[in-house]
Formats: structure tokens, C-alpha cells, sequence
């Protein structure tokens, strides 16, 4: 089964990575975008320490320090990235809206660390205020859902979210999907 992007999305710097990845984009949603060029990267840091991948916008790039376990969550993470970075305001709203009435339902866990820790660190005036860390917290949020929807994990111990909260996720990403072709 082919992939279901539109023309040459990805440019792969090996074909084990390729590899890898083909496997993660069957399960996803349509596409289109630029093309992102996906590499290796060893020793990955940023700013707190060593990474597995990071996602250069700008840059159209995803790079990754991570082991093949764990490459389809990973990848579908960062590839996530660019879908919020293009979903457009009234789309990362929405989205908002959704994790504010978990933030006031009192809900605990993520579906991965890297939005968990943000949440951990929100103060409710942040969250009213809308504040930096909010965003980063939502924008992490939104990319980590999307890995545990479509990065092929199954179980992980860091899908920590309540399932109440999950479903509710799960149907704002399928109408978010159902609109039609994600842009990258």
C-alpha cells in the first residue's frame, strides 16, 4: 500500500529511514506540503539536554536520535509539528478549547512526556492568559496526540491521559482530519 501524501513530501537522507517512515505514513492521514527532508542525527540536544528528534520549521527538516522502537511515535510526533504550525488559528483554538476543559476537569497524564511536563509546570493564569507556556503545553499536546493516534504504538507508558479524555481527543481529531487533506 502506497503512502497517502501528495507528490514527494519526504526526502529521506538513508533509506533505512525510509524505510521506517513508510511504514508510519500508511497510517496517517492524506497530506500535502513542501517537501521535509528527514535525517539522523546523533547527539541531538536542545536547550534542557539530549532529544530524540526535533522539527526545524523553517528549515522544512526532521531530525532524529532515537531508536527504531521508537521511530514511528516519534516521527509521527514531529511530522505533527508542521500540521499545527500550518492548521491556522481558528484550527490551534479549537484544539485549546478542548485541553481548557481538561485543564478544568481537573484531568492528569498526557499522551507523552514531552506535553506532560509542560502541563505539569501550567499555572492556571497562564492557562486564562494564554500565556507562552500554555501554547508550547498545547502545541505539544496537540503533536503528541497525533503520535498516539496514528504512531502505531498501541501501549506506551507514557499515555498517561484518562480514557474519558482520550476519546474526546480522538473525535476532535477525526472531524479535524475530515475536513480534509492535512497541510505540512
Amino acid at each position: 500500500m502506497a503512502p497517502r501524501v501528495a507528490g514527494p513530501i519526504f526526502q529521506f537522507a538513508e533509506v533505512r529511514l525510509e524505510q521506517q517512515a513508510q511504514a508510519v505514513l500508511r497510517r496517517l492521514p492524506a497530506m500535502a506540503g513542501h517537501t521535509v527532508r528527514i535525517e539522523r542525527a546523533p547527539g541531538l540536544r536542545d536547550r534542557r539536554g539530549p532529544v530524540f528528534a526535533g522539527a526545524f520549521l523553517r528549515e522544512r527538516r526532521i531530525a532524529f536520535d532515537c531508536t527504531a522502537r521508537e521511530f514511528g511515535r516519534i516521527f509521527t510526533h514531529e511530522l505533527f509539528h508542521f500540521v499545527w504550525w500550518k492548521a491556522g488559528n481558528p484550527a490551534r483554538r479549537s484544539f485549546e478549547r478542548v485541553l481548557a476543559a481538561e485543564w478544568k476537569a481537573g484531568a492528569r497524564g498526557e499522551l507523552g512526556w514531552s506535553a506532560e511536563w509542560r502541563k505539569d509546570a501550567l499555572r492556571a493564569a497562564g492557562v486564562r492568559g494564554r500565556d507562552r507556556h500554555w501554547r508550547e503545553y498545547c502545541a505539544e499536546s496537540f503533536c503528541d496526540t497525533g503520535a498516539w493516534l496514528y504512531g502505531g504504538a498501541g501501549r506506551h507508558a507514557e499515555f498517561t491521559l484518562e480514557i474519558r479524555f482520550r476519546r474526546r481527543r480522538r473525535a476532535w481529531f477525526r472531524d479535524f482530519v475530515n475536513r480534509g487533506q492535512l497541510s505540512i
